[in-house]
């Protein structure tokens, strides 16, 4: 049974699951679904455009789905995607996409802690942690099992590649490579993220490879596209060797140092 509190607002177009909870004076527009079992608490604004998944949790205050904060945006019709089971805490703002992408995401099993902002056509991953007060530019992509701690701006285009663990307080402008920890003023590798990889069940001889990949690219003075061909003719193709390869090709704002 669907649950709505009798202050809420929820237009008749709006696609609830079963066992879905709207709380007091909480705004859900047209077009918005909403998946099986979410709760969703009070003073929320869900936004034409949402898609918001199974079992999720969005707490008091949370905005999503609002336009895009983008001065080139025309009214296009475009959406915001929310993964099942993810949790969405007090007074976080997601907005949906603009025509650039039409789709802002954010995977399964993310947790958006406290005034998080995910800006327009941004793509998160399965798995990640946003600590408070988080602030994303637009365009920014994280992959899955990322943490970023609390009060970090992330520019807008930034690249975060999967596993990584970015400090608090800090300002990301350049991509940062799988696998890493990320900190300092200026932002810079910090090592292996080893007890985050460990954790997720990476074995020792992967970890010490991926070091020695590391150990090429920030402690032998050499440029990215000489340390690509020293890491492509050293190691195996093992998944992650490969994975961090692509992610050094595929940079655009080149990464951090």
């Amino acid at each position: 049974m669907t649950d709505i509190h009798p202050t809420a607002i929820v237009n008749k177009n709006a696609e609830l699951g079963d066992n879905v909870k709207i709380g007091p004076y909480t705004i859900i527009e047209r077009g918005v679904k909403i998946g099986d079992g979410t709760q969703i608490s009070s003073h929320v604004l869900v936004a034409d455009g949402a898609e918001i998944g199974k079992n999720c949790k969005i707490y008091q205050g949370a905005v999503l789905s609002t336009e895009p904060q983008d001065l080139k945006f025309g009214d296009e019709k475009t959406f915001l995607v929310v993964g099942d089971n993810t949790t969405i805490r007090e007074y976080a703002t997601l907005n949906r996409a603009t025509n650039y992408s039409y789709y802002t995401r954010v995977g399964n099993n993310c947790f958006l802690m406290a005034y998080s902002h995910i800006a327009h056509d941004c793509q998160i991953g399965n798995n990640v942690i946003i600590a408070n007060s988080v602030n994303m530019a637009g365009h920014v992509i994280i992959e899955d099992s990322v943490g970023v701690g609390g009060l970090t701006a992330i520019h807008q285009f930034v690249h975060i590649g999967n596993h990584c663990f970015v400090g608090g307080g800090l300002r990301v402008s350049k991509d940062v490579p799988p696998y890493i920890l990320a900190m300092g003023e200026p932002l810079s590798y910090g090592g292996l993220n080893t007890i985050g990889l460990k954790r997720k069940g990476f074995k020792d001889n992967v970890l010490s490879q991926l070091k020695s990949a590391y150990k090429i690219i920030y402690r032998e003075n050499l440029t990215l596209n000489d340390a690509i061909k020293k890491i492509e003719d050293t190691f195996k193709k093992i998944p992650e060797i490969e994975n961090l390869l692509k992610f050094l090709n595929g940079s655009e704002r080149g990464i951090l140092r």
